[in-house]
C-alpha cells in the first residue's frame, strides 16, 4: 500500500485493479484508513483477530494514548477529574459533552438519587440465586431482568425513554451490587437513603445493618468516589465493544449492560485487581520480591506479575497514580500505614520500574495494581471487586451505548471471517461412512 497526496492509500488488488481508500482523521490520534469499501472493490476482508488494529465506532467519549499514559475524558484528563470533581459529576460529563452547571449538576442528582430504588419484586427474585453465587452471576441475572420491570423503556430510538433507562441503570446498580453482596452473607438487603451521595450510599447499603446506625467514613467514601471516577469509560475495551454489539441489534438497555457486565467478568478483563490482591497474598513478604521477580522473568514459571502492563497503555497507566495516593489515604485512615501488601505493592513497583526486563517489555503499573489493597482494606470482599468495577463502568457503557444508537451511520455488528474449514463436499449416508 502507499499514500497518495489527496490522502488516500491505493491497494493493488490484482488484475490490473488498483482501488483506493480514504485516509480519516479524529480529533487527536492516529488516522484510519476507511476500508467500508473494501469488499464490494476487491472481494477480499481485512484480517484483524482481537480488533486491536480496526476501529469499529467514531466516538466523542474517551481518547487513550497509550504510548503517552494520557486518558482523557471529553478533553479532560483523568488527573483533573480525579482530583478536581466527583462521580456523578463525571457521569454528567460522559453523557453529555460537557460539565454541567450547578442547576444542571442538582438536577441530574436529583434524577439519579430517586430512581435508587428496586421494584420490590427483585427482593423475590434474589432469593432464587444461591447463596454462594458470584455477585457478577447475580448482576448479570438482575440488570437483564429490568427489561421485565421497566418494559416502557425498551422503545430505544426515543431519546426520553432513553434517558430515563440511563438514569434507572446508574441508579439502580449501586442497589444490585450491594444486594448481590447482602444476600451472600445472610444479611437484610438495605435501602438506599436519598439524604447520601452515591459513594456513600453504596457503602452504606453494603455495610448497614438494621439493629445499629452506620456512620458513613468521608474518607473511604471519597477514595471509593475516585475509584468509580477512574473506571467509569475507557474506550472500546471488550466488555464496551460488547455492549455496543448488543446495542447495535436494537435489544434494551438493560439487555446490553447485562452483556457487558458479563464480559467484564472474565478474569482477562475485569478480575485484574483481585489478581493482584491474590498475588500479593502469594509474595507474602518484601523479602521474596526479588525471588518473585526471578520467576516472573521465567517463562517456565508459572507466576505472573499481575497489576503490570496493559493492552493499550505502553507507559504509567495514570489511574495508577491517582489510586496510589487514595490508597495512602485510606491506610492512614484506617490505622493500616503499615499494611504488608501495601509494602510489597510499593517495593515492587519500585524495583519493577528500575529493572531492564520491565522498562523494555513497557510492563508498567496499571490502574488495578492499588484498587484491589484499598478495597480489601475497605473490608470490601475480593469477589466484589468485579461488581464494583461494573458499577463505575455503567456509565461509560450507557454512554457509549447512546451515542451508537444516535450515530446514523450505526449498524448492527457483523464481523467476517476468515474460513478454514473444508470446502463443499457431498452428504454420505451413515451406513457407508
Amino acid at each position: 500500500m502507499s499514500e497518495a497526496a489527496t490522502r488516500a492509500v491505493t491497494l493493488d488488488a490484482g488484475d490490473n485493479r488498483r482501488v483506493e481508500f480514504p485516509i480519516l482523521s479524529g480529533a487527536i490520534g492516529p488516522d484510519v484508513i476507511d476500508v467500508r469499501k473494501l469488499y464490494a472493490g476487491t472481494g477480499m476482508f481485512t484480517y484483524d483477530p482481537g480488533f486491536t488494529s480496526t476501529a469499529s465506532c467514531t466516538s466523542k467519549i474517551t481518547y487513550i494514548d497509550g504510548d503517552e499514559g494520557v486518558l482523557l475524558h471529553r478533553g479532560y484528563t483523568i488527573e483533573d477529574l480525579a482530583k478536581n470533581s466527583n462521580f456523578l459529576e463525571v457521569a454528567y460529563l460522559i453523557l453529555k459533552g460537557e460539565l454541567p452547571s450547578a442547576s444542571e449538576y442538582e438536577s441530574f442528582v436529583n434524577n439519579v438519587t430517586y430512581h435508587t430504588m428496586l421494584h420490590e419484586q427483585i427482593n423475590h427474585l434474589v432469593r432464587g440465586f444461591r447463596r454462594d453465587a458470584h455477585p457478577m452471576a447475580v448482576m448479570i441475572g438482575l440488570v437483564g431482568a429490568l427489561s421485565a420491570f421497566y418494559y416502557e423503556d425498551l422503545d430505544v430510538e426515543d431519546p426520553k425513554k432513553r434517558e430515563i433507562a440511563s438514569f434507572r441503570l446508574i441508579a439502580k446498580m449501586p442497589t444490585i451490587a450491594a444486594m448481590a453482596y447482602k444476600y451472600s452473607v445472610g444479611q437484610p438487603f438495605q435501602y438506599p437513603r436519598n439524604d447520601l451521595g452515591y459513594a456513600a450510599n453504596f457503602l452504606y447499603m453494603m455495610f448497614g445493618i438494621p439493629c445499629e446506625p452506620y456512620k458513613v467514613n468521608p474518607t473511604l467514601s471519597k477514595a471509593l468516589d475516585r475509584i468509580f471516577i477512574l473506571h467509569a469509560d475507557h474506550e472500546q475495551n471488550a466488555s464496551t465493544s460488547t455492549v455496543r454489539l448488543i446495542g447495535s441489534t436494537g435489544a434494551s438497555p438493560y439487555a446490553a449492560i447485562a452483556g457487558g457486565i458479563a464480559a467484564l467478568w472474565g478474569p482477562a478483563h475485569g478480575g485484574a485487581n483481585e489478581a493482584v490482591v491474590k498475588m500479593l497474598e502469594e509474595i507474602g513478604s518484601v523479602d521474596r520480591i526479588p525471588e518473585c521477580l526471578a520467576r516472573a522473568k521465567d517463562k517456565n514459571d508459572s507466576f505472573r506479575l499481575m497489576g503490570f502492563g496493559h493492552r493499550v497503555y505502553k507507559n504509567y497507566d495514570p489511574r495508577a497514580g491517582v489510586l496510589k495516593e487514595s490508597a495512602d489515604q485510606v491506610l492512614a485512615e484506617l490505622g493500616q500505614k503499615n499494611n504488608p501488601k501495601l509494602a510489597i505493592a510499593r517495593e515492587l513497583e519500585h524495583i519493577a520500574l528500575e529493572d531492564d526486563y520491565f522498562r523494555d517489555r513497557k510492563l508498567f503499573p496499571n490502574v488495578d495494581f492499588y484498587s484491589g489493597i484499598i478495597l480489601e482494606a475497605m473490608g470490601i470482599p475480593t469477589k466484589m471487586f468485579t461488581a464494583i468495577f461494573a458499577l463505575a463502568r455503567t456509565v461509560g457503557w450507557i454512554a457509549q451505548w447512546s451515542e451508537m444508537i444516535e450515530d446514523p451511520e450505526q449498524k448492527i455488528g457483523r464481523p467476517r471471517q476468515l474460513y478454514k474449514g473444508p470446502a463443499q463436499r457431498p452428504f454420505v449416508a451413515i451406513d457407508k461412512r
